[in-house]
């Protein structure tokens, strides 16, 4: 860090290595348990995983929990007066425009961050990322794209809440944004997908599905797909991306994970429940802790808000540092991997005549304000930086 408090400036990488990511804008103060557990998530990424990082929230108190890892000084700060709380919705995003999740925002316009990982509000966040970020040229709607535990490997499942109504048109781009997450994630090159409704003939489901699996299946859209999954296939790995709404997804979600914890409270009970149970347990502890482990949401980091001109990693509300942790590497991994450009040319595949004719309003990109005049902005004070600490925006140098 230099001696105003600007993060270095990235050494130009040599011939043949790919640049390294710009820092991940961590909103320090979202969530239950924050800014104590987001800050221990923080510095363990920085230490174990050698992700850069920049802190967003209030600046003395994330200070002054760096200071009891002693890495005052070591992690930027960028200072945010306001920060949503757990039980505020989408209009939070303006009634508070210079939120910890605001500003993160515009440090990633700003091109001074590569990403965003937040543990606040789900509502606040999509509403703020979609008010600030804006939707990337083309994309319909955005979605949330979750990880499920499935063997042999990881089923990704869009969209998991940020869009309840969609048309038919949006599952063809869902699909297409879950083949591109599917590709930096689980490093395949062409992942299959499947369309979730309630049976695997084409006629099944509602108009809306029906007409998807109609445009999927017909249409040259560049993607891997096998047709209609069920309920009862998300758990099973029949296929790499699972694309639905954001009603059913959210739902179907929640019903596996309410699911999962009840299985493992019977489990243990069980395993608990007389001596000769509890020596068998012993004897399985490893594997019980493996599959644990496996079935762990803090494992996967959260969900990720995709089709957006900027990279957004939702962790859950009460995520623990090792959650954090997670979403920060995985915020890394899809900046290194460039999945905001790997969207694009995904999309850029789905665009048919029907599809390139319409215009999306404000999904280009562009910085447009909203219908305020400044007078109806707040401003607050503004207090002297410290040493460590960023400034959110670059002013002007002052004139002679």
């Amino acid at each position: 860090m230099t001696g105003d408090g600007e993060p270095p400036r990235p050494a130009t990488p040599r011939r043949g290595t790919a640049p390294r990511p710009l820092p991940i804008a961590v909103d320090t103060m979202g969530g239950d348990h924050a800014p104590e557990e987001i800050v221990a998530g923080a510095v363990a990424a920085v230490r174990d995983h050698d992700v850069r990082l920049v802190l967003v929230g209030q600046a003395w108190r994330i200070r002054r929990e760096l200071d009891l890892y002693g890495m005052v000084g070591k992690i930027p700060i960028v200072h945010a007066d306001e920060a949503l709380d757990m039980g505020e919705g989408a209009l939070a995003s303006w009634r508070k425009p210079r939120s910890s999740i605001a500003i993160a925002c515009h440090l990633i316009k700003q091109g001074r961050a590569s990403a965003l990982v937040s543990a606040g509000s789900t509502a606040g966040v999509v509403a703020t990322s979609r008010l600030r970020l804006k939707g990337q040229q083309g994309v319909l709607r955005p979605a949330i794209a979750v990880t499920l535990p499935t063997r042999p490997r990881p089923t990704i499942m869009l969209d998991a809440g940020a869009t309840t109504d969609v048309k038919p048109e949006g599952l063809v781009q869902f699909a297409a944004l879950g083949t591109a997450y599917a590709q930096i994630l689980l490093g395949l090159e062409r992942p299959t997908v499947g369309l979730l409704t309630i049976g695997t003939e084409p006629a099944k489901g509602n108009k809306t599905t029906r007409r998807a699996h109609e445009l999927l299946t017909t249409g040259s859209h560049g993607m891997e797909f096998t047709g209609n999954v069920e309920g009862h296939d998300l758990l099973t790995g029949k296929v790499d991306v699972v694309v639905t709404d954001g009603f059913t997804g959210n739902v179907a979600l929640k019903t596996m994970e309410g699911t999962i914890r009840t299985a493992f409270a019977e489990v243990r009970d069980a395993m608990t429940s007389t001596p000769a149970a509890r020596m068998g347990a012993l004897l399985q502890r490893r594997r019980f802790q493996d599959l644990r482990d496996r079935l762990d949401p803090d494992t996967y980091g959260g969900g990720v808000l995709l089709g957006l001109n900027g990279t957004v990693v939702i962790a859950h509300g009460a995520s623990r540092a090792r959650a954090v942790t997670s979403a920060c590497d995985l915020a890394h991994r899809l900046a290194a991997g460039r999945i905001v450009e790997r969207i694009r040319e995904q999309v850029a595949l789905t665009r048919t005549s029907r599809f390139g004719r319409w215009t999306h309003g404000d999904r280009d990109g562009t910085d447009r304000q909203p219908d305020r005049t400044p007078e109806d902005v707040p401003r607050l004070p503004e207090a002297r930086p410290a040493a460590d600490t960023v400034p959110d925006r670059k002013e002007p140098p002052a004139a002679p």
